[in-house]
């Protein structure tokens, strides 16, 4: 009679049970018919390259952003290791929260590049203009840069950092692939998300609005290059040297306002390269030092 009662008890648990492959809230739908997928699937995680770029300039761009990645990596990585008691730190961003700062380089690195497109197909004619080394396509596709084939010419790996007579004050920031494709990926709203701008133009302008303005140093697109290229050179290619070039003297000047975000069209040159004169200058387009050509 005991035997009977314990079965018959036993039997009761296990009708209340949920039954095998079925899912708590869920008892109408098996296991393998819930359609579970990882919380990551889909992510792009190489930046997209067009099919207009042959084998040679897709290797160029391909080395170029991975030097950019390795760039803003470092930047990371300087900034996680000493926070914002590092004097490259202090001087480019003052004594901001390292927040910001450690989220913009982490953007470029670990950020999902699906919206991003690098092509070589000239598709809006800029790269016609003298000088055009490449451009963001704006209002034309945000998510789109075009590489002309003035970057090719004149960019360097970052194997040559802290040589051929380079310091990151007097030089141009896109003396290199890295940082120059680091700038223009600032522009594409999938990395820069129209935070990060043109506040300063130019390093003397970078180290005064670590000074004057330093709520915008951690999200200008000029200082986040400069700091990124400085930390660079000192912790990799001269360790505990660097190459940072003659000391800023501060002076008065109006600093660069706010980017134009989603309408802005950037190329860059290098100073032998740029356009010398205003009549050369496209409509709606004017020059910065070292010839970098900004147009509306």
């Amino acid at each position: 009679m005991f035997l009977l009662i314990a079965l018959l008890f036993s039997t009761a648990i296990a009708a209340a049970l949920p039954a095998p492959g079925y899912t708590e809230g869920n008892l109408s739908q098996p296991l393998s018919q819930t359609g579970f997928t990882s919380w990551n699937a889909g992510a792009v995680t190489e930046f997209p390259i067009h099919s207009s770029c042959n084998a040679t300039q897709r290797r160029q761009i391909e080395l170029g952003l991975n030097e950019a990645v390795t760039l803003a990596r470092h930047a990371k990585s300087h900034i996680l290791r000493w926070g914002n008691e590092s004097d490259i730190y202090q001087k480019y961003f003052g004594n901001s929260p390292s927040m910001n700062a450690i989220g913009a380089f982490d953007i470029v690195v670990n950020g999902d590049k699906k919206d991003i497109l690098f092509r070589c197909d000239n598709p809006d004619g800029n790269c016609d203009l003298e000088g055009y080394a490449g451009h963001w396509r704006g209002e034309n596709a945000t998510g789109e840069t075009v590489i002309c084939d003035l970057s090719y010419e004149t960019r360097r790996s970052l194997s040559t950092m802290c040589a051929l007579g380079y310091t990151v004050s007097a030089s141009e920031t896109n003396t290199f692939w890295a940082s120059d494709l680091l700038h223009r990926l600032y522009h594409v709203p999938a990395i820069g998300q129209n935070w990060i701008e043109h506040f300063a133009d130019g390093y003397e302008e970078v180290i005064d609005l670590a000074t004057e303005n330093v709520t915008l140093s951690t999200h200008d697109s000029d200082t986040l290059q400069h700091f990124a290229l400085e930390a660079y050179a000192y912790d990799i290619a001269v360790p505990g040297t660097g190459c940072p070039g003659s000391q800023h003297e501060h002076h008065d000047s109006d600093t660069a306002g706010p980017g134009t975000g989603g309408s802005e069209i950037m190329s860059t040159a290098t100073a032998t390269n740029g356009p010398s004169t205003t009549s050369e200058v496209p409509a709606n387009c004017h020059t910065h030092d070292g010839g970098e050509l900004h147009c509306i």
